[in-house]
């Protein structure tokens, strides 16, 4: 059965400049290894679905460098804000055809739905109400078809309470409204920095590993993990099945700094 291949990507944090560090991580170096690593395992994507800090320290020159990056690759690419990043700088910057901060995109018999859940100033997440009128608008809009909604923040717990402090603060009504709409198959998420594969209800959750560096999952305070940087690969079928996978570079990430309380 013919699918739609979607490719997301999550937690660039890329720095200023292309030789700046993050916990000892060339995290630009890593973004671009994980886009030549989906190119070589997936020949066609449909979409790339960026879900989240792009940027560590928010400037036009990171933004501009992850935006040529985006489009060497050719593929329709939508890019959402995570807690680091500066919306109002990324909807200016990533807005061209090809790459844009577009909030819905209807795909055959598929609906993707983009969400913003910054609070400016916060780690943590939340839904203005102006996010989740929109959502139930178009859900009420096409009913027929089957949807996917991007957002940043983890709205279930990822079970590492440091890191669950952070979740979607008002994730009960995002719940509500979900459960009114069966259409609704699949959230997925940045954030987490580590893979999540969930089912509650009959919503699919899941979260993707970081392309830079990861978080050590079921961990009680902020602890990192040497696992590879990695990309999710989401395939969404006409009849409402989804099959998805997580790829990682090979080894272990050697020159992280580990001894470390945060970011």
């Amino acid at each position: 059965m013919p699918a739609l291949s979607i490719l997301q990507i999550s937690d660039l944090h890329v720095l200023p400049k292309y030789n700046n560090t993050l916990l000892g991580v060339n995290t630009e170096h890593y973004f671009a290894a994980i886009l030549e690593l989906a190119n070589t395992r997936q020949t066609h994507y449909d979409l790339i679905l960026v879900t989240g800090d792009l940027a560590q320290d928010p400037c036009v020159a990171s933004y501009k460098r992850i935006l040529t990056r985006l489009n060497k690759t050719d593929i329709a690419c939508i890019c959402l804000p995570g807690n680091h990043d500066d919306y109002v700088m990324m909807a200016r910057i990533f807005n061209t055809e090809q790459v844009n901060c577009q909030k819905q995109t209807l795909l055959n018999d598929w609906q993707i739905i983009s969400l913003n859940s910054q609070v400016i100033g916060a780690s943590s997440g939340y839904l203005a109400k102006t996010e989740l009128d929109f959502l139930q608008s178009c859900l009420k809009q096409y009913p027929n078809k089957y949807t996917l909604i991007a957002v940043h923040h983890n709205f279930i717990p990822s079970h590492s309470p440091w890191l669950d402090t952070m979740m979607i603060k008002n994730a009960t009504e995002f719940i509500e409204i979900i459960k009114q709409h069966p259409q609704v198959k699949l959230v997925t998420t940045g954030h987490v920095h580590q893979e999540m594969d969930i089912n509650t209800g009959h919503v699919r959750v899941l979260g993707t590993p970081s392309t830079c560096f990861q978080f050590m999952p079921l961990s009680h305070s902020f602890s990192i993990d040497d696992k590879m940087p990695g990309y999710r690969q989401i395939k969404l079928y006409q009849d409402g099945n989804i099959d998805t996978q997580v790829s990682r570079l090979a080894g272990r990430l050697t020159e992280l700094e580990t001894n470390t309380i945060g970011y």
